[in-house]
């Protein structure tokens, strides 16, 4: 934008507390401030078009943290919680078969018993009317994109984005201020790698002297299912096969109500080949002898993508600073082995506002509410993530068959005797370091799609129901154009081609030249390039505030 033109200054509103995303958080924090105290004034922003619009999930909720928000929810009409889990089955995959685990060998807390199939975006959308009934503001639509800090550096509030700028960076025809929200705490619940709270963590050192944080990321497509291959409530874990066994990763299918089977793919995104393609490794997942037979004769509803937090409890980042706290995926809370998160997110949503009401009650404002920090690890949250905290550097460690094992052992160790014997690991080096140089490696030869049980990206992209106006800033910041060539394409072989789950990226030749071409308006904000690109030079901001994918049931 150019420097001399003059914006009208922001409007501005005062609340008690600023929410940022309507996530599990942000909406448990929202609906625990209200049940605290009805006369706090609490707002939540959401980017996407409507609550649950950008949320993605397996999955199956462990209901901890809903029986401990809203005590009684299961003698209420309504909820979402219709597929209690009734059979749990993990199985090893290789190239032609399968060998199912033995129940009775899985670490009691991999026990999916007493736990819920769901779509986490319908957890969400009856989450906001809860929040909405007890007085909490909720704007969708609405991408909050700057911090505002008071002048002794604390964090006041957030802005929320301008709409109607033009591709050049100024402002069109349809342009709109965005709007100040100022708060005596913020609490930011953006989920993984949010822009935001990327901001915070280096502004007040919040990673410092904790383990780089890990990711994976996550694909996922909803089928409809011929009736006989349906056995509502059955749970469904994998590894194995297609991922070699030095790449982590892992697979699922949730047989909900209504013939709905959910089935997804996670690759850890400390992969080293650049040739790895995680989207059609899921497809390629699809076609196992083990798994096929489900989708015979189905048809495909869904489909999307996430990055996924994973480095637990070593690489939660300090949750607070001036101002306010990291609350759920923000703050790193899943425990991958169980691949769970939601529950710790409520959780911590109620902490921070637990901590956060009492503050106010004093007649503190804009201050570090440290006991948010300095109590996580004391709780439930604490407990769960702390027993499975060596599952992760295992596996990355000594692969997918002895990681695994030894993993499994770990867990058990702190089952029955409440301590590890490889005390607490390491990660190591970021996911972006991880990456090696494409002379390293191989090319993968993957099969093409057969539009029937697998599908190339920008058909699946469809069913995601994405949009942004074209006619905008680009979203995806590339900070040195000529090391995205140098580097990325010339030592790397293009990854960004091929981990993006949405055809963002393409390297393109024009005039003999190799041109970088990013698709923002294909992306569905799952963060991965911000995370796995090999020189960190990759930047995802939000767009216009309720662009992007629009997520009916997932």
């Amino acid at each position: 934008m150019s420097e001399e033109m003059e914006l009208p200054e922001r409007e501005s509103m005062e609340f008690d507390v600023v929410i940022v995303g309507a996530g599990p958080a942000g909406l448990s924090a929202a609906i625990r401030l209200k049940q605290v105290n009805p006369e706090l004034t609490v707002v939540v922003l959401e980017k996407g078009a409507e609550v649950g619009a950008h949320i993605l999930s397996g999955a199956v909720v462990d209901p901890s943290g809903i029986d401990a928000l809203l005590p009684g929810w299961r003698d209420e009409e309504g909820h979402p919680f219709k597929t209690e889990v009734t059979d749990d089955q993990f199985l090893l995959l290789g190239p032609a078969g399968s060998l199912r685990l033995p129940n009775v060998m899985m670490p009691p807390l991999m026990s999916n018993h007493g736990n819920y199939i769901v779509s986490l975006g319908n957890v969400c959308r009856w989450l906001a009317e809860k929040a909405e009934a007890l007085g909490v503001e909720i704007y969708p639509g609405f991408a909050a994109t700057e911090l505002l800090y008071d002048e002794n550096g604390a964090v006041k509030g957030v802005a929320t984005g301008d709409m109607g700028i033009e591709r050049n960076g100024e402002p069109g025809p349809n342009f709109t201020r965005g709007m100040q929200l100022h708060g005596k705490y913020v609490l930011i619940g953006e989920g993984v790698r949010g822009s935001l709270a990327k901001q915070l963590i280096l502004r007040f050192g919040l990673q410092d002297d904790r383990e780089p944080q890990k990711y994976g990321i996550g694909l996922k497509e909803l089928w409809q299912v011929n009736p006989e291959n349906h056995r509502q409530g059955l749970v469904q874990h994998s590894f194995g096969w297609p991922l070699g066994m030095s790449t982590g990763g892992g697979s699922f299918l949730y047989h909900l109500e209504d013939n709905i089977v959910a089935v997804g793919f996670v690759v850890h995104l400390n992969y080293k080949n650049p040739y790895l393609y995680p989207f059609e490794e899921f497809q390629r997942f699809k076609t196992h002898p083990a798994i096929r037979g489900t989708f015979a004769g189905g048809k495909r509803l869904s489909y999307g993508a996430r990055a996924i937090t994973e480095g637990g409890y070593q690489s939660v980042p300090k949750l607070t600073f001036p101002g306010g706290a990291l609350i759920g995926c923000s703050a790193g809370l899943v425990n991958v082995p169980r691949i769970k998160g939601s529950h710790n997110a409520v959780l911590s949503g109620m902490l921070a506002a637990d901590r956060i009401a009492e503050a106010i009650a004093s007649g503190r404002a804009n201050d570090e509410v440290v006991e948010i920090e300095t109590e996580w690890r004391q709780t439930a949250i604490g407990r769960d993530l702390k027993r499975v905290r060596n599952v992760k550097p295992l596996w990355s460690k000594f692969g997918t068959a002895l990681g695994v094992a030894l993993g499994g052992l770990d867990m058990w160790t702190n089952q029955l005797l409440g301590f590890s014997f490889f005390g607490t690991l390491g990660h190591g080096k970021s996911d972006a370091e991880s990456l090696e140089p494409a002379a390293k490696h191989k090319k993968i030869d993957y099969p093409k799609p057969d539009g029937v049980l697998t599908f190339d990206r920008l058909s699946s992209l469809f069913l995601s129901n994405t949009n942004h106006e074209e006619d905008q800033p680009v979203h995806l910041q590339v900070k040195d154009m000529d090391l995205q060539k140098r580097s990325e394409l010339e030592v790397f072989a293009g990854p960004s081609i091929r981990y993006c789950p949405a055809g963002v990226y393409e390297w393109v030749e024009k005039e003999g030249e190799e041109v970088y071409v990013i698709n923002a308006q294909n992306c569905v904000h799952c963060k991965t390039c911000d995370i796995k690109d090999p020189n960190q030079n990759i930047n995802w901001v939000p767009p216009q505030g309720g662009e992007g994918p629009v997520y009916p049931n997932m």
